[in-house]
């Protein structure tokens, strides 16, 4: 498959080479086409489907300078978390609460199909799961039923579990998942290290009236 990846930074350049490797033909791109194989534009144009990787909080310019006409119709599954440094660490969202930059994307590109996933988790976690021991969660979120299953099957063909990914419904989920940041930066601080990850488990619903 063809698959244009926005932002050449460490999350994007990982995913890249991963995808490379499952044999994807991919290009990397960045604003001005001086890092990576070419613009955003190009980049976006030469993909059947997208990853956008970019900082969050520049996500939406950088999907502008791809192109509504090359999103239209295609798989666009938005990596970025809305982290904004410009006050320092710990970052603060950009977007929050009653809203979110998956929402934000969505409705600025509403011929796009988006899908929310790998937000939660560091780039060595993304690409190679097994690296964090047992069994760990991770998410989607889209309002487009089949672009969720053929991200699914991409992230199964990386190397997650089916059952270890968890559909949390449209793409008003990505609140959620994008607010989850906080706790994970936090945790990062704690344990020194991004390879690290989340498990949802579940228990038997308690009896009514219970």
């Amino acid at each position: 498959m063809r698959i244009g990846v926005l932002g050449t930074g460490t999350v994007g350049t990982t995913l890249a080479g991963k995808l490379r490797e499952l044999g994807h033909d991919v290009l990397v791109g960045s604003r001005d086409g001086s890092k990576g194989d070419g613009t955003f534009s190009e980049v976006a144009a030469h993909g059947e489907m997208l990853l956008n990787c970019t900082a969050g909080v520049a996500s939406m310019a950088a999907l502008e300078q791809a192109g509504e006409q090359n999103l239209q119709g295609k798989v666009l599954v938005d990596v970025a978390n809305p982290l904004d440094f410009s006050g320092g660490f710990p970052p603060r969202l950009s977007v929050c609460n009653d809203d979110s930059l998956g929402e934000q994307i969505q409705r600025r590109f509403p011929e796009a199909r988006v899908v929310k996933t790998l937000n939660t988790v560091g780039a060595p976690v993304m690409v190679d799961p097994a690296i964090v021991p047992g069994e760990h969660s991770l998410f989607v979120a889209g309002d487009d039923a089949a672009a969720k299953e053929q991200v699914v099957g991409l992230l199964e063909s990386i190397g997650w579990p089916r059952g270890r990914v968890l559909d949390l419904g449209g793409i008003v989920a990505s609140r959620g998942l994008e607010m989850y940041l906080p706790l994970w930066v936090s945790l990062f601080g704690r344990h020194g290290s991004s390879v690290l990850n989340v498990v949802v488990v579940h228990g038997a619903a308690p009896a009514a009236g219970s």
